[in-house]
C-alpha cells in the first residue's frame, strides 16, 4: 500500500533527544570527553562571572556550540544559531532541549571577552588532556614542534604608511574617491612593517612565507605535538618575526624539559640555529632538527652527535605528522583565514581548534588497544 505524503503536524513528541542520537555516533564519545574536561573546570569557570545581576547562558553550552562549530565548518555564529535552531543532533550536544529558546548569535561576541580574559582555550586544551583516559596516551619525552600561517582578517589595501593624513579615523571610512572599495596600485612602493602597519587589524604584520611566495598580512601559529599519539599538547599564536616560531618553541617546551632524563624536540630545518640549538641543551632537551643545508652562511648546528642515533631518524619522520593538525584546522575548522581580529582573539581561537582536533582524534585512538 502506498504511504501518504501529508504532514503529521503532532504537537508533541514522546522520544527524548537522548534516544534519536545513534549509540554508535562518534560525538557521543567526543561529548563525553568534553564534559569531564568541563567538570573539572567548573570552578574556574563560575569565577568569570558575577554572583549578582540576571543569569547568563551558561559557559559549558558556549563551549559546546564552539566545538560544533569547528567540526562542521560552520563559517559564523549566525548560520550556528540557524543550524541549532533546527538540528537535534545540535541541540543534544550542545544540552538544549526540544522547546528551549536559541540565544542571539552576538552572544558570542560578547561572552568572547569573559573567556578570553580566563584563558579559558588553553585551560580546556590541558584538562582534556589531563583526563585520565587520554593522560595514558601521551608520551613525556617526545615531542615535536613547527609553526603555521594564520592569514588575517585584513586586506592588503588596508596596509598604510603610518604617517599617512587621516590614518586611525578607522576601517570604515570610505576614502576621499573611488567608493569604499578603491583601486590600489602598489607597483614600485616599497612597504614594510616598520614604516606601514593596518588600519583593520594592527596586530597583523606583513609576512613571506618563502622565496619567490607573495607577502600576506598574517600571524604565526605554533603547535607542540608529543610523537606517540600525534596530540597537540599546547598552542600559541605570536605575530610574524623572523625568531618568532624559535622563541614559541623553547617557551613550550620548557615545562616538558624539568625533569632528569633528557626529552627529544623534533623540528624541520627552519630550526636549524645555533642559538635555537643551543638554549635547547642547556635545558636537557636533544635537538632533533633537521639539518638545513642548503643555507648560504655557515654550517648547519646539527652534528653527527645527534644524527647517529636511531632516534633522530625517527623523530624527523614522526614531526611531519603535525601538518595533520595544521590542516585540519584550516580546512575545516575555519582558520585558513580567520574572522577575527587582534593577536589575543585569533590566539584564543588557535588554541580551541587545537583543542577540537584533539576531540576529533581521541574517540579512535581509545578504542584502539594498546
Amino acid at each position: 500500500m502506498r504511504g501518504s505524503d501529508e504532514r503529521t503536524g503532532a504537537l508533541f513528541s514522546y522520544v527524548d533527544l537522548e534516544a534519536r542520537v545513534p549509540a554508535g555516533h562518534p560525538l557521543r564519545a567526543i561529548r563525553n570527553l568534553v564534559n569531564e574536561a568541563l567538570s573539572v573546570m567548573g570552578s574556574d569557570l563560575s569565577a568569570l562571572y558575577s554572583g549578582l545581576g540576571r543569569p547568563s547562558i551558561a559557559p559549558e553550552k558556549l563551549l559546546r556550540a564552539m566545538l560544533l562549530q569547528a567540526f562542521y565548518s560552520i563559517r559564523s555564529e549566525r548560520q550556528l544559531m540557524e543550524r541549532l535552531e533546527f538540528d537535534l543532533l545540535f541541540r543534544w550536544f550542545v544540552g538544549l532541549g526540544i522547546d528551549d529558546a536559541v540565544w542571539d548569535h552576538s552572544t558570542f561576541s560578547k561572552n568572547r571577552d569573559r573567556l578570553l580574559a580566563g584563558d579559558v582555550a588553553a585551560q580546556f586544551l590541558s584538562t582534556v588532556l589531563a583526563g585520565r583516559r587520554v593522560k595514558r596516551l601521551l608520551s613525556s619525552e617526545h615531542f615535536s614542534v613547527d609553526g603555521t600561517l594564520i592569514q588575517a582578517w585584513a586586506s592588503m589595501k588596508s596596509f598604510r604608511p603610518v604617517e599617512e593624513p587621516g590614518r586611525g579615523s578607522g576601517p570604515n571610512e570610505p576614502p576621499a574617491s573611488g567608493g569604499r572599495n578603491a583601486e590600489a596600485d602598489f607597483r614600485g612602493e616599497k612597504r614594510s612593517n616598520a614604516t606601514h602597519a593596518s588600519t583593520t587589524d594592527p596586530d597583523a604584520k606583513l609576512y613571506r612565507k618563502g622565496p619567490g611566495m607573495e607577502a600576506r598580512l598574517a600571524f604565526l601559529g605554533h603547535a607542540l605535538m608529543e610523537n606517540r599519539s600525534g596530540l597537540i599538547v599546547d598552542a600559541c599564536l605570536t605575530t610574524v618575526s623572523g625568531h618568532a616560531e624559535r622563541v614559541a618553541a623553547l617557551a613550550m617546551i620548557e615545562p616538558h624539559a624539568d625533569r632528569p632524563r633528557p626529552i627529544t624536540l623534533g623540528a624541520d630545518r627552519g630550526y636549524d640555529a645555533s642559538d635555537f640549538v643551543d638554549e635547547l641543551r642547556s635545558m636537557n632537551v636533544r635537538p632533533h632538527v633537521a639539518q638545513n643545508l642548503t643555507r648560504c652562511r655557515g654550517r648547519s648546528a646539527i652534528d653527527g652527535r645527534t644524527t647517529r642515533h636511531p632516534g633522530y631518524a625517527a623523530s624527523q619522520r614522526i614531526c611531519k605528522r603535525i601538518e595533520e593538525g595544521f590542516g585540519w584546522m584550516k580546512a575545516v575548522a575555519g582558520l585558513d583565514r580567520t574572522k577575527l581580529r587582534g593577536v589575543d582573539r585569533v590566539g584564543w581561537a588557535f588554541t580551541f581548534a587545537a583543542a577540537a582536533y584533539n576531540l576529533v582524534r581521541l574517540p579512535k585512538l581509545l578504542a584502539t588497544p594498546a
